[in-house]
């Protein structure tokens, strides 16, 4: 590219010196042929007027004195009279190489000056020479900017081209690149906006396979339970149907999650939001982890409002409450109470436990990635915040101790609500 437009400069200047220089140097050369021979005419008819004014003063010529005047001149002086007179001043020019001027007066006096023309041959060289000159100066300036613009150009589009390279190998870093050239920036820009989708999209697909490992533990889990209650029970074939039903619920809970964290990862779960019924997810799940809570002698209970309708996916909401009630067994204590209430704007769902709380320390960072107080892998609840507000809710905690955390969601139009009295589950 740089010698491309070196040639490309180098020939426009050539072009441009000889569409200029040419008519320049025969302009020149005439005007200088010209003025010489302008100057011999003003000089001859000079020297009619001093024969003149001589003859009337009856004073001679001095031959001396004109050569002094009229240095590198032949001089040829006529004179008409009784008898007439002829002067010559200086020496005479080469045979062929004179210019040669005249002038006569109307009292008979002739003169004719003559110059060497080699003389003005040299002028003219002279400024041919000069001309010539500024021309290769004009070649060389447009060389030298053509090298600075080539370099200009030629190093950040190849920097701009590593950066393409780079990007292509799958470093997403965004260089900040700037070259002063509009065009390129706007290039460099691009590059840069790609850059951060680039390296947006990379997080995304490593933070999708974190989450799907981190949320595809819980239904593992209780599916792993389901089919531990099955070989323990395998003398009672009541036990065995009822819990191998159970066991196919979670497996297919487990096919809902993968749909689910597919979705998100898409982006695509706030369009699938629609009216489900808080009862049954909040029934399910509370029935899959009430005999883990029996297990380590805690209790689940679950009170509030009954007939809540929201909007909300039921996979992205029971995923949410499966987070709260596994961060409630491992980190709290005591009886967790998960209440349903329901107000102008949101149906707002609690999980709160008996347990020491969360420390000041962790509280205000709580829902941030890689964020734990117990030792845990810090994503469930950024997890759970996520698949909330993917549906058009929130999480939040709303108190430290006892712990409790709040999952606000839209209400659905037309629901029936109908306060009970709260009991265990």
């Amino acid at each position: 590219m740089r010698r491309r437009l070196l040639s490309s400069t180098l020939l426009v200047a050539a072009i441009a010196v000889l569409l200029l220089g040419v008519p320049l140097g025969v302009v020149v050369s005439r005007l200088i042929v010209d003025e010489a021979a302008q100057e011999l005419r003003a000089e001859a008819t000079r020297l009619v007027g001093e024969v003149e004014y001589a003859r009337i003063q009856e004073t001679p010529l001095d031959p001396q004195q004109l050569e002094q005047k009229y240095p590198d001149r032949y001089i040829q002086i006529f004179e008409r009279g009784n008898p007439p007179k002829a002067t010559v001043v200086g020496t005479p020019p080469p045979s062929g190489q004179e210019m040669t001027e005249d002038a006569e007066s109307d009292s008979g006096i002739f003169v004719r000056v003559s110059r060497d023309r080699a003389q003005v041959e040299q002028d003219v060289y002279a400024r041919l020479l000069l001309i010539v000159a500024l021309a290769v100066a004009a070649l060389a300036v447009a060389v030298g900017l053509a090298i600075v613009q080539s370099r200009r150009l030629s190093l950040p589009l190849r920097d701009l081209a590593m950066i393409a390279e780079r990007l292509g190998s799958g470093d997403a870093r965004p260089s900040k690149h700037r070259y002063g050239i509009p065009e390129l920036d706007r290039v460099a820009q691009v590059l840069d906006r790609s850059a951060t989708r680039i390296s947006d999209l990379l997080t995304r697909e490593r933070e999708f396979a974190t989450d799907a490992s981190h949320q595809l533990r819980t239904p593992l889990t209780g599916l792993t339970m389901r089919l531990e209650e099955i070989v323990a029970a395998s003398d009672h074939p009541d036990v065995v149907r009822e819990e191998g039903e159970a066991a196919i619920v979670q497996a297919e809970r487990l096919t809902a999650v993968i749909d689910e964290l597919l979705a998100a990862a898409r982006r695509q779960r706030h369009s699938q939001a629609e009216p489900i019924s808080i009862d049954e997810v909040l029934v399910q799940q509370v029935t899959e982890w009430d005999p883990v809570f029996r297990g380590v002698g805690r209790r689940l209970v679950l009170a509030g409002t009954r007939d809540l309708k929201a909007l909300a996916t039921t996979g992205g909401f029971g995923q949410v409450i499966a987070t709260l009630l596994e961060n409630s067994l491992r980190h709290g204590g005591g009886t967790v109470t998960v209440t349903t209430t329901s107000g102008d704007n949101y149906v707002v769902i609690e999980v709160t436990d008996e347990g020491p709380g969360i420390d000041d320390e962790i509280a205000p960072k709580i829902f941030q990635r890689n964020v734990s107080g117990g030792g845990g892998t810090g994503l469930g609840l950024t997890l759970a915040r996520a698949l909330a507000a993917a549906d058009g809710g929130r999480l939040e905690l709303v108190r430290r101790r006892p712990v409790t955390f709040a999952v606000f969601l839209r209400p659905a139009d037309g629901q029936d609500r109908n306060r009970v009295v709260s009991g265990p589950a």
